[in-house]
């Protein structure tokens, strides 16, 4: 017999634990015994220069369950860890940085320099997350860390864009891109956010007709007017052309008439101002008109706004507005989306620049029979069930937004991220060259291009460069495709649809079979956390305070796939006190047993205690077995929490304090429930394998998922359920009449099916402080439960 402290300390011991497992080397696959089929995870990056919140931390319990169950179940387990170089983001920080200190902008260093000052930074940050991350108890693979700028996958990122341009499918070309003057660089589509925002609508007197705009300031910029060909009031306008004078400026607009412009919003005639609208360039390319561009990249107004030039768009507004006195015929309040940048939250200016981009729609030669494209090769790799997206309503979410597609801007007008891999230089005759490349071109005079690449185009190949791409290495041909990508619903088009559209065009593989899209946290009443709302709680603290296993139990139990959930200090607090509950178990039983060992095969059943105990025992294995399979993880973690805390805690142990000689079916319902719960809360688990059979059984990580299941036994659970139900009537009674519970009260059974010929020497031992008599004396209350009658002493 051996005696645990009272209560569990998991500040005393999970680092401790920690290091124990990555000295095992158990994390790497090479290292493990199993014969298995492989299984891969390859963990969704964060941010080099981030810290641990509670989206990452979600991710990780959710994947570090998959990962341990399937390394119980001998599988041959690779879970790929590795941080993003987030381009934009580490970038701002440093930024933010030299401006502070030195009152500077990047303008003012060298470009070299720069870059330098920010890979520092991110490289000093990265070890920040990382130990974060083993706080939590995340059992990856760290000899296997990738990082997305480091030379392998530098060298991928260079091999995919080269494959892409000779197969013609990047191409640099002017469009209407969403630029950020704030962070200085083109944004894609899905990088954009949207707020609800309450501005105003102003009726504007233009020439023969009245124009309502959100923006004034961009009625500089307008080349045509649009209605729709449908609306009678506007019909005999359309063709012409007209000189308008707005405020001070003139603009020369074509009146053009298109079946896309709403007849009821505003007047139904709106400005076309190609260069800031992307609707709008799609009419100048319908209709052949021109682009005149009336604000900068700087966000100020260009020479094209006349007298306007050189102010902040904001500044434009308010003086043209002035200017235009009497011909602004009313104002309304307008509730409308304004577009902003992901990052920093400016507003977004839609302008035309030359970029690089992804065609999507276009045709390439997937082998020698058949053509298809980037879009319809990632549409069928989902429709065909190659793929399967957890939960399945996600799949028409998925199909609405891979069919809407336009082409992928992938230039970025930053300088920390990989540079896009094409030179320019002047020949002899003065004419221009390209050179598109994995390494720089030979000889003098090239220039690189000095844009970036979009830090969604390297973790697009995250699956597969982080194996050896473009080498094809055993990690390669072992581990890809992967299993399973987890990861929020939230990225589900910034990052997910990418790797499927890159990885099925380079390797003609799927990334991954299953797509599990976990919720997003929010606070106790449902509101999405934030810093500005003061409600976000720090996963790191959570962990001091109540220990890893508590918070990740509060992050499993009651996480839905695809559903938010919510999170509060209190659930964590009652999840420490579960994971206590266990240790006290384990204590009672270490103290009770006289021999604890390992014991793996099913032990033999004497009473009917036994026998209940251990077919419940076989439904549960079997449940949480077939529900975390079937990534139902909250639905088997409830289970296992009722069984562990209200069958095996509140009836098999009182029982068992009876009854006596429970060393072996003890020592095995402690050996196989610890396997259970070893991928929900593996700190404490492998402490108290560690504490009830020693260090020579090995580690609780590795031991096998319970094979060796006792059968069902429904007649057992019958008889007993007959039991619980008369001793819960009868606490019932007790409690509902109150009795006091030193109070003896005598019982009879009148009538009970199933009653087992134990049932007495239970019902009268569970602290009940009855006396079971043969006959009730007439004055007695008569009590129903389910099909028991009791006649219970008043």
């Amino acid at each position: 017999m051996k005696e645990l402290a009272k209560a569990y300390e998991a500040s005393k011991y999970e680092k401790e634990i920690y290091q124990t497992w990555e000295k095992s080397g158990y994390f790497n696959p090479d290292n493990l015994k199993s014969k298995g089929k492989p299984f891969t995870i390859s963990l969704p990056p964060p941010n080099a220069t981030g810290i641990l919140h509670l989206g990452h931390a979600t991710m990780l319990a959710v994947q570090d369950l998959i990962v341990r169950f399937q390394r119980l179940g001998g599988r041959k387990v690779l879970w790929l860890p590795g941080t993003d170089h987030a381009s934009i983001a580490t970038q701002n920080v440093v930024e933010k940085k030299i401006w502070e200190e030195q009152k500077k902008t990047r303008f003012d260093i060298p470009r070299d320099e720069f870059v330098r000052q920010v890979a520092e930074f991110a490289e000093n940050s990265r070890g920040t997350i990382k130990n974060q991350m083993r706080c939590m108890g995340v059992s990856c693979d760290w000899s296997r860390d990738r990082y997305t700028l480091d030379a392998g996958l530098s060298q991928a990122v260079r091999e995919a864009f080269v494959k892409l341009y000779k197969d013609d499918l990047i191409y640099r070309g002017k469009r209407i891109v969403n630029w950020c003057t704030r962070c200085g660089t083109t944004l894609a589509d899905d990088e954009v956010e949207y707020k609800e925002s309450v501005g105003k609508l102003y009726y504007i007197k233009y020439g023969p007709v009245t124009v309502a705009t959100t923006r004034p300031e961009t009625k500089l910029g307008d080349t045509a007017l649009a209605v729709n060909p449908d609306d009678e009031r506007y019909r005999h306008l359309v063709g012409k052309e007209f000189d308008v004078t707005l405020g001070k400026v003139k603009v020369h607009v074509k009146v053009i008439a298109d079946k896309i412009i709403d007849k009821d919003f505003g007047t139904g005639v709106v400005g076309v101002t190609p260069a800031h609208s992307v609707l709008d360039y799609e009419l100048a390319q319908k209709y052949h008109l021109p682009l005149k561009i009336v604000i900068s990249k700087e966000g100020t107004m260009t020479e094209e706004a006349g007298i306007y030039t050189g102010l902040k768009v904001k500044e434009a507004r308010g003086k043209f507005v002035a200017d235009l006195g009497e011909q602004i015929e009313k104002i309304e309040e307008y509730k409308h989306n304004l577009s902003i940048c992901y990052r920093c939250s400016m507003p977004i200016e839609p302008m035309p620049l030359e970029q690089w981009f992804v065609a999507v729609d276009k045709p390439f030669r997937l082998n020698w029979f058949k053509k298809t494209t980037l879009k319809q090769l990632s549409l069928e790799a989902v429709r065909s069930g190659q793929i399967k997206i957890v939960p399945d309503r996600f799949e028409k979410v998925y199909y609405q937004w891979m069919e809407n597609l336009h082409d992928w801007c992938i230039s970025r007008q930053i300088w920390f991220g990989h540079r896009v891999p094409v030179w320019y230089r002047k020949n002899i005759q003065n004419e221009s060259e390209i050179y598109v490349g994995v390494e720089s071109p030979l000889g003098d005079g090239w220039q690189q291009d000095p844009d970036t690449l979009d830090t969604w185009f390297s973790s697009s190949l995250w699956t597969f460069s982080t194996l050896g791409w473009p080498e094809q290495t055993k990690d390669l041909q072992t581990f890809h495709p992967t299993s399973v990508m987890e990861t929020g619903y939230d990225i589900l088009f910034f990052w997910v649809a990418r790797m499927i559209l890159m990885t099925k065009y380079i390797l003609r593989q799927v990334p991954f079979r299953t797509v599990y899209l976990h919720g997003l946290v929010r606070d106790k009443q449902g509101k999405k956390m934030s810093k500005s709302l003061g409600n976000g709680i720090d996963p790191v603290e959570m962990i001091e305070k109540y220990g890893a296993d508590a918070l990740r139990l509060s992050m499993v139990i009651g996480n839905t796939p695809g559903n938010d959930f919510r999170l509060y200090e209190e659930k964590i607090a009652g999840y420490r006190n579960f994971v206590n509950k266990l240790w006290n178990i384990c204590r009672y039983i270490l103290l009770s047993v006289n021999d604890v060992r390992v014991v793996e095969n099913v032990p033999e059943s004497k009473t009917l205690a036994d026998k209940w105990i251990l077919s419940r025992f076989r439904q549960i294995a079997d449940l949480v077995t077939n529900k975390i399979e079937d990534f139902q993880f909250s639905e088997a973690g409830e289970a296992l929490y009722d069984f562990t805390w209200h069958e095996l805690a509140d009836w098999y142990l009182e029982v068992a304090k009876l009854e006596g000689e429970k060393d072996k079916i003890l020592s095995y319902l402690l050996t196989q429930l610890l396997k259970l719960w070893h991928p929900y809360t593996p700190f404490i688990t492998e402490v108290l394998w560690r504490e009830a059979f020693g260090e020579k059984t090995g580690l609780l990580m590795v031991q096998p998922w319970p094979q060796n299941l006792p059968p069902q036994n429904n007649e057992a659970e019958k008889k007993f359920d007959v039991i619980k139900n008369i001793v819960i009537g009868i606490r019932n009674y007790r409690s509902e009449n109150k009795i006091l519970s030193t109070q003896v009260l005598s019982v009879a059974i009148i009538k009970a099916d199933n009653l087992s010929s134990e049932a007495s020497k239970i019902i009268e031992g569970l602290r009940t402080k009855v006396i079971l008599v043969a006959q009730p004396e007439s004055s007695w209350k008569k009590l129903e439960i389910g099909k028991v009658i009791l006649a219970i002493s008043s």
